[in-house]
């Protein structure tokens, strides 16, 4: 499953740096499907879904740090465990049950983002 950041958050910024597929934004802050991976033009995500990778999309929260869930692979294929939890001071970075992933999901996910 992803990662999201609860209301808890401090935005202290120390999940951001640590995300690999650069899935993590701050309060307010516009992203792209292409930034920090090798997305680029139409693309079809894991789930079907056509996209733009080079279009600017709405902030998922204007007043805390935030994880772009289709670009969140829980850090499979890059380290043990998802790096925002383990930096994370407030242990706000926590599994999304509202979208639960397989490994193998994940590391499709990852295989497709940094091709």
């Amino acid at each position: 499953m992803a990662i999201k950041i609860t209301d808890d958050c401090i935005n202290c910024g120390a999940c951001e740096a640590e995300c690999p597929n650069n899935a993590i934004y701050g309060p307010d802050e516009l992203w792209k499907y292409s930034e920090g991976t090798s997305l680029s033009g139409n693309v079809y995500l894991h789930n079907g879904q056509s996209v733009d990778a080079d279009a600017s999309n709405q902030p998922v929260s204007e007043e805390f740090f935030y994880i772009v869930t289709n670009k969140c692979t829980e850090c499979v294929g890059f380290h043990e465990e998802p790096q925002c939890a383990a930096v994370c001071p407030v242990d706000c970075c926590l599994p999304d049950e509202n979208n639960v992933e397989t490994n193998d999901i994940l590391l499709k996910k990852k295989q497709l983002m940094h091709s």
